[in-house]
């Protein structure tokens, strides 16, 4: 399904996963041997206890299609969206609830409700979280996309607060931190904004669709390389982007079926990415940078098509080569 400015990976050529239900989120583990798919399997806001969670191993293969399944034993997990992993623990974003399940086993460990969120002054509204990013120094952030909100857990007290409640975020959906600054990327699902925010809440607009021109309408998804690309999907327009480190933008896909919450395995160079509307996701190769550093070399002439003219011959006979 994926097309554009992808390339063959010598790990895992390109890959698909069939026979999910409304699948969500495509995460891997660090080391690029795990792999977890979510599915809501029903409506995305109800209390179903019917959610489940695939496993792929480091080929790609399933090793459990339902891996986690709310309703067995003492699972529950009702509508499963996005997902990061830390410490060997998968976290979920369920409805208003962030699960935590033992990455190797599926066994729950977790569960922290998230704060209510408010609406208006006086009246509170249940949280609904879309996704969850891990910063690798021992805190969660979860998106909010109802109440444009983005919360942050630390995971050493499990305490929940809001960093940032702005309705400027207009939706925020995906999020991830970034590889090599550490802020928190968020885009938006309203109005497909991107915006950035700093672990003290300050919330910064990085990109913002123009008045006579729309580049991106619903992004669900939000992930970085390990050189610091970011990519995003846009759900409804059938796209995959790449936002380069001095904020070029490149579709790598396009013509696909509702791209949901992708995910990059760094370790590998893959991207990964579900497809909502037919019950799907896929994992393939990414272009990989031919030494991953920004560019220092001064233009010539030549980075701008110009091809100095064929050397005049010497007087008395034609040119040699």
């Amino acid at each position: 399904m994926l097309l554009g400015s992808l390339a063959p990976n010598p790990v895992l050529a390109q890959i698909t996963v069939t026979e999910l239900a409304s699948p969500y989120s495509f995460v891997s583990d660090a080391a690029g041997k795990e792999y977890f798919i979510s599915s809501v399997n029903g409506e995305p806001d109800v209390r179903d206890n019917n959610g489940f969670i695939t496993k792929l191993d480091a080929n790609g293969k399933i090793i459990n299609r339902k891996f986690i399944q709310g309703g067995v034993g003492d699972t529950t997990l009702h509508a499963p969206k996005g997902m990061a992993l830390a410490d060997r623990v998968l976290y979920v974003a369920d409805l208003d609830v962030l699960r935590g399940f033992e990455a190797s086993t599926g066994k729950p460990v977790m569960a922290i409700s998230m704060l209510p969120a408010s609406a208006s002054p006086g009246r509170a509204t249940p949280a609904h979280i879309s996704d969850v990013a891990f910063d690798g120094k021992g805190v969660l952030y979860c998106s909010d996309q109802l109440n444009n909100t983005i919360y942050r857990v630390d995971l050493a007290t499990q305490r929940v607060t809001v960093l940032v409640s702005d309705k400027v975020l207009a939706g925020p959906s995906g999020v991830a931190v970034h590889p090599k600054t550490g802020q928190l990327m968020v885009v938006s699902w309203d109005k497909g904004k991107i915006f950035e925010v700093s672990p003290e809440g300050v919330l910064t607009e990085v990109f913002s669709n123009g008045f006579f021109s729309a580049r991106f309408q619903n992004l669900r998804g939000v992930d970085f390389d390990r050189w610091g690309n970011m990519y995003m999907s846009d759900f409804t327009t059938g796209k995959v982007w790449r936002m380069s480190w001095d904020k070029r933008f490149q579709v790598i896909a396009e013509y696909l079926p509702s791209p949901g919450d992708l995910g990059i395995d760094r370790s590998n160079n893959l991207i990964l990415v579900p497809y909502q509307l037919v019950d799907a996701a896929e994992m393939n190769g990414l272009e990989t940078p031919s030494d991953g550093k920004r560019k220092k070399e001064k233009r010539t002439l030549a980075d701008y098509g110009f091809i100095p003219p064929p050397p005049k011959p010497e007087s008395g006979g034609p040119a040699t080569k």
